[in-house]
């Protein structure tokens, strides 16, 4: 206070203002405001002068000292700091009221603050000084609520409440909410840390937690669901996702096994019918049918040779005397057979009491039947007789 006043008594001389008896009255020395809101710091003077006061509001922060406000001549001078903006006189100065008003306070705006007022052409030098100490609270901001631990029976767990926010620190209070509402008190929740800690857990404990962070300045909220399981979530959702996964790749397996097999299946059906075409050989015309006919004892010694390999060797018979004529049905007609044939429509002696089959007379011996001859391509031709020395009759 005397460094305040020293302060004051040289100003009031470097003003050029003569001493004054003038005394300065606070109506608390502490103002506590909460953020936002605005302040009042009340303070008033008396004085046996009518002259025009000097006031002079200063702000000591931080070991900073420095004017926000003054009333010199007259005139209202505000001081260039963050205050600037929101401060001024709360009345009219000429009523000796120099109450000092700030809105909408700031936590930095907290500490010491120091008004003095001197009054020109008094019998006495002497200059008062008031001081107040102002704080600015800060309520809560909201809190985060978390849950530590596996809430499954058996169990322990671990509730954490915390305000990045408040001034003075808040303190943390938990409690359940109904329908099974309960407070809980130290040691298993700490006010301070804001934690709650839950041991051996239950089913019943399931339920809504609420924790409420509060100080001078105001209160805020936070819940957390607390869900106690019989067993842990976390190994019943491996379990679903590894028997997922198993059934997945059973089905994708069997998948590829029934492809595999029909593709197979179809590659050897395909095999098989490719082999039936490759040994199907169609079949050939002999070289001597797509010949001309130019040449008749050649289509002759051909047929006769087909006709030895196919039915019995080839037996040799004397020649002709007269010419025989090959008809069209693939017969010989000619004259019987020489001495000592059968007659021609004498059936053929039985063998062991067994009747034998009758040969036509006219079809010689080593020849083909007329289906065989048409099977093969032969064609009816006029074969002239041969004599006994084999000359063309």
């Amino acid at each position: 206070m005397g460094a305040l006043r020293r302060a004051a008594l040289a100003l009031a001389a470097l003003l050029g203002v003569s001493s004054a008896v003038v005394e300065v009255h606070v109506a608390t020395d502490s103002v506590v405001s909460v953020e936002g809101q605005p302040a009042v710091l009340p303070a008033w003077y008396t004085s046996h002068s009518s002259k025009t006061p000097y006031v002079i509001w200063m702000l000591e922060r931080n070991t900073d000292r420095f004017q926000i406000l003054a009333y010199i001549g007259g005139v209202v001078k505000v001081g260039e700091t963050d205050l600037k903006p929101r401060v001024g006189f709360l009345y009219p100065v000429l009523i000796r009221n120099v109450s000092l008003l700030i809105n909408a306070t700031r936590e930095q705006d907290s500490g010491q603050y120091t008004c003095s007022v001197n009054v020109e052409d008094d019998s006495t030098s002497t200059t008062s000084v008031g001081v107040i100490n102002l704080n600015v609270l800060v309520p809560p901001a909201v809190p985060t609520c978390q849950l530590h631990g596996s809430a499954v029976v058996g169990a322990n767990v671990t509730l954490s409440c915390s305000s990045k926010k408040g001034k003075p620190s808040p303190l943390y209070q938990w409690q359940r909410e109904p329908p099974t509402p309960q407070v809980f008190f130290p040691p298993t929740q700490d006010l301070a840390r804001g934690t709650l800690k839950l041991t051996n857990l239950s089913l019943e404990m399931s339920g809504v937690y609420v924790c409420r962070a509060e100080n001078q300045a105001g209160s805020k909220n936070c819940s957390i669901v607390l869900e106690v399981h019989s067993t842990s979530t976390k190994a019943v959702i491996a379990g679903a996702v590894l028997g997922s996964l198993g059934a997945l790749a059973t089905i994708i397996f069997f998948a590829q096994k029934v492809v595999g097999y029909r593709r197979k299946k179809r590659d050897s059906q395909e095999e098989g019918a490719n082999e039936i075409k490759e040994d199907a050989l169609a079949p050939k015309t002999p070289s001597w049918a797509r010949s001309p006919a130019s040449d008749t004892m050649s289509k002759t010694s051909t047929l006769s040779s087909i006709a030895g390999t196919r039915e019995k060797p080839y037996v040799a018979r004397p020649p002709s005397d007269t010419a025989s004529i090959l008809t069209t049905t693939g017969s010989y007609r000619g004259p019987p057979p020489r001495g000592g044939g059968r007659p021609p429509n004498l059936s053929p002696p039985a063998v062991n009491g067994t009747p034998q089959r009758r040969q036509d007379p006219a079809a010689p011996l080593g020849s083909l039947p007329p289906s065989s001859l048409a099977r093969a391509g032969a064609v009816p031709v006029m074969v002239p007789a041969q004599s006994r020395a084999g000359s063309l009759v």
